[in-house]
């Protein structure tokens, strides 16, 4: 046996999980937008700006899904199957949770926002925390491919 099972489902759950986390953290961010509408109808942009930061999670997933897919053409090892399928898991679990608490920090500072209180900037940079850890799944999730060499 091969190790092209363990690699397809890794790139399944890298791409999947990490969608999942930039849909629900949409929704959630979308929410607040809709909600912040109803009182400041003139701020679209500022909120949209805000609410569409969880979008690049899945970005993330599939930048990750196009770097590793790559090694399936041909028999692929059992050791390149398990680091895809860690990869693919890691990454996957990252970005799913940093998605979802990404839109639940941007959807706090549209309502905040929307009850006239200017907190865009410090919104960004909070927002840019839960980021960073689905950033750092994509750096591990490169590196780990010189493992499967």
């Amino acid at each position: 046996m091969d190790g092209s099972i363990l690699a397809m489902i890794g790139l399944g759950l890298m791409v999947g999980l990490s969608g999942s986390g930039s849909a629900i953290g949409l929704a959630v961010s979308g929410q607040a937008l809709l909600g912040m509408l109803k009182k400041r109808p003139e701020a679209f942009g500022v909120g949209m700006a805000m609410a569409s930061l969880p979008a690049t999670q899945g970005l993330y997933g599939f930048v990750g899904y196009v770097l590793y897919s790559g090694g399936i053409q041909g028999e692929v090892g059992m050791l390149q199957g398990a680091v895809m399928l860690g990869a693919g898991l890691a990454m996957g679990c990252a970005c799913l949770f940093s998605g979802i608490n990404q839109g639940k920090v941007c959807a706090s500072g549209i309502e905040t926002y929307g009850s006239g209180h200017d907190v865009v900037g410090k919104t960004l940079i909070l927002a840019a925390f839960p980021e960073f850890y689905a950033i750092l799944s994509l750096v591990v999730a490169i590196l780990m491919m010189s493992i499967a060499k």
